[in-house]
């Protein structure tokens, strides 16, 4: 292991991989991932958004060119890369370059508030931020305010003045950077809201995103080498590696959406052929529900993807009958990082399953003795490396939460990674999952942690307790609720909502506000919220504020 590498896991509290296994097919890092794909398909079209178009050769000088940038914008090997973007081939080449150099990505979904950037900033010690030019708008005041100093770059996606395209542009014939790549070193940091109100950076290697990728491949799966659409934010990094990884690591195209509305992602399917969809449940349903789009049928998608949220039993056969194919769905969590199964398109759909493992991994149902469980039979869901066969041991798990080790020893036991969701396993290994981690929140595909809810509501004064919760929502699956107790009856709702707006991104905002005298609690004086909910349910509790509609913008994409 290198010397900085060792440095690293030091310095960040993080836990070096027990082996240091080769991948058996396919690229052995990120750096080296379009190696294959350009002796095979050096003309073939890798990278599409809205204002451009590369062939694998062009993509490649590209990345090029975005190293030597990065270079002159400061970074070394091993510096944080934050990126807060619209979805757009800039983007992609910045990671790609990112990962040429050495250096630890950092996605910072486009939608989150300029305070909880500014926390991952700080908190990852970013050396480089690339923003658009709206988001940088809005959270440059929060910077000076903080004092932070960084390096800036805007990262617009268009053709005209541009930071970072100027930059790429002015070292156009750059030659691959002559760094020696540790496929073990941190690569990347996801960013996952937890039960303790603050997010926690979960950091992958080069090893890591890769192996995927070419576990993907060699299974000989069923949308390899095809034109991949991602319409979800790919500054959320499990997109990055989900969609442009895997499609350029399998020669494909990758489609880079710019919007989320019904018609924009109606418009991108049929402009640009679209044959494999990532899409949220919640755009799915839109996509059916939308006058705008009721006399498209869609001939080119063979392969919508859906995960991260349940899709209603009767939108998923709607889809199938209108536009002719079925819906495949995924599991994964950030911690993996990101997909750990897939349904198989050649099989009868199963209602529920979230299909079987990738062939790399091993999955088990474990009861509160981290024992295995019978088949059919609930407890948490565990992951580890495939233990026998062509892919044994080759995986290794996350490399631990950034500057967290308490929590990292919490989920990274016995050789398992331990998800803290509920689910089973049938007789032929598909996966079940029961209910997503402790009470989290899924609104719209989005992950929703009520601690980190909490913690904002708590700080408005007044709050003496709060218990934020999700509620069935037919088009989103849930949306968000907060009961609270105030000191002071007279204390106004409304500016609460409006301070909260400052501290959270839209999607984690309250719909609903819900008052009571005195919270129920149990013996060891918790909130117990399930009496909270059933009283919502019941009509026991009624609504004391309701938050106005926030505009949800056709584009670009978050």
């Amino acid at each position: 292991m290198q010397e900085d590498t060792v440095a690293a896991f030091e310095r960040f509290g993080l836990k070096p991989p027990a082996s240091r296994p080769a991948i058996p097919h396919g690229a052995q890092t990120i750096a080296v991932l379009l190696d294959e794909p350009l002796r095979k398909h050096r003309g073939g079209e890798a990278l599409i958004d809205r204002h451009s178009r590369y062939s694998y050769a062009e993509l490649d000088d590209a990345i090029n060119a975005g190293c030597q940038a990065l270079v002159e914008l400061g970074v070394c090997r091993g510096d944080r890369i934050a990126a807060s973007s619209i979805n757009s081939a800039d983007l992609v080449i910045a990671f790609l370059a990112a990962q040429r150099l050495g250096a630890v990505w950092v996605g910072m979904n486009r939608v989150l508030a300029p305070r909880e950037k500014l926390y991952l900033l700080q908190d990852s010690e970013a050396a480089l931020l690339l923003i658009d030019q709206e988001s940088l708008g809005l959270l440059a005041p929060v910077l000076d305010e903080a004092g932070l100093n960084l390096r800036v770059a805007t990262l617009n996606g268009q053709p005209g003045p541009d930071g970072w395209r100027e930059l790429v542009s002015n070292a156009a014939g750059a030659r691959r950077p002559r760094i020696a790549i540790d496929p073990f070193a941190p690569a990347l940091i996801s960013y996952t809201s937890g039960t303790t109100g603050r997010p926690k950076g979960a950091v992958h290697s080069q090893h890591n995103i890769a192996l995927l990728a070419a576990a993907w491949i060699a299974r000989g799966d069923w949308d390899v080498g095809l034109r991949r659409g991602c319409a979800q934010a790919l500054t959320i990094n499990n997109m990055m590696i989900r969609a442009a990884v895997q499609a350029l690591a399998g020669g494909g195209t990758m489609i880079c959406m710019d919007r989320t509305d019904a018609e924009g992602v109606a418009d991108w399917i049929e402009n640009e052929r679209i044959e494999v969809l990532f899409a949220v449940p919640t755009m799915l349903h839109d996509l059916l529900m939308s006058p705008k789009v009721s006399d498209r049928k869609f001939p080119s998608l063979v392969r919508p993807l859906s995960g991260a949220a349940k899709l209603p039993e009767n939108v998923r056969v709607a889809f199938r009958e209108r536009f002719g194919t079925e819906v495949q769905f995924a599991y994964g969590l950030t911690e993996a990082p990101t997909a750990v199964t897939q349904t198989d398109p050649t099989e009868p759909f199963v209602p529920g399953s979230s299909g079987r493992a990738f062939p790399h991994l091993e999955i088990a149902i474990l009861d509160g003795h981290r024992e295995a469980v019978a088949a059919g039979e609930e407890g948490e869901v565990a992951i580890r490396a495939r233990q026998s066969g062509p892919w044994a041991g080759v995986y290794t798990p996350m490399l631990g939460y950034w500057r967290r080790p308490d929590a990292t020893a919490e989920v990274l036991r016995d050789g398992w990674l331990l998800t803290g969701d509920v689910g089973r396993l049938d007789d032929e290994g598909r996966l079940f999952i029961v209910d997503r981690r402790n009470d989290v929140i899924i609104r719209g595909g989005a992950n929703i942690y009520p601690a980190e809810v909490e913690r904002a509501i708590e700080e408005f004064a007044g709050v003496t307790a709060v218990a934020v919760l999700g509620l069935p929502d037919e088009r989103l699956g849930q949306i968000v609720a907060a009961v609270i107790q105030l000191a002071d009856e007279r204390i106004d709702l409304e500016q609460l909502d409006a301070w909260l707006r400052t501290q959270l991104a839209a999607y984690k905002l309250p719909k609903f506000f819900y008052r009571v005298d005195a919270m129920p609690r149990n013996a060891m004086n918790k909130i117990v919220k399930p009496q909270l909910a059933e009283r919502i349910a019941d009509g026991n509790l009624t609504i004391a504020f309701e938050a106005r509609a926030r505009h949800r913008s056709a584009s670009p994409a978050p």
